[in-house]
């Protein structure tokens, strides 16, 4: 990935496979991948506990704060679910390649089972939660994946394609 190739930024549902896909993506173009929540959770611990412990405010202050230090980096970056509601992160992005992965909740079942994420407590949580965000995701994201069926390698390819064809023209 050439140096003048804008962030590539990751942005969607919960489980919609942002960092699995990230990771190819990023060694497809070799270049670090980024995964804000990831980060956060090495600095401060689980995400649930910092929702039990100190409430949604406060972690969505500690996403930011991860989120604007990872869109700093040249690299393939992964944002939490909810890290586009900031109206600074939605500004942030408007310079950047933003990819949206849709997921089918059908999907999403299966990858979300046994998780423990804060707003997500099965599909019909999982659902409406979407259903909130899906605008926000569309109206930032410069392209749609859905990553309900393909296989992961093939659709990394086809985002790595579209890459490099939008920063060839």
């Amino acid at each position: 990935m050439p140096d003048d190739l804008p962030v590539v930024v990751l942005i969607g549902a919960p489980g919609a496979g942002k960092t699995r896909l990230g990771k190819r993506i990023a060694r497809l173009l070799d270049v670090p991948f980024i995964d804000t929540d990831k980060r956060i959770v090495a600095e401060h611990g689980p995400i649930a506990q910092i929702f039990e412990e100190h409430g949604e405010p406060r972690f969505r202050q500690i996403e930011r704060e991860h989120v604007a230090r990872a869109l700093g980096e040249h690299a393939v970056v992964a944002l939490g679910g909810g890290a586009v509601l900031d109206e600074d992160t939605q500004r942030d992005l408007a310079d950047r390649l933003v990819v949206q992965l849709s997921v089918s909740a059908e999907a999403v079942a299966k990858r979300i089972s046994g998780d423990r994420r804060p707003l997500v407590t099965g599909v019909d949580a999982w659902s409406a939660l979407v259903a909130t965000r899906r605008p926000v995701y569309d109206r930032l994201a410069d392209r749609t994946f859905d990553t309900s069926s393909l296989p992961l390698d093939r659709i990394a390819a086809d985002v790595v394609s579209w890459i490099q064809e939008t920063t060839n023209d």
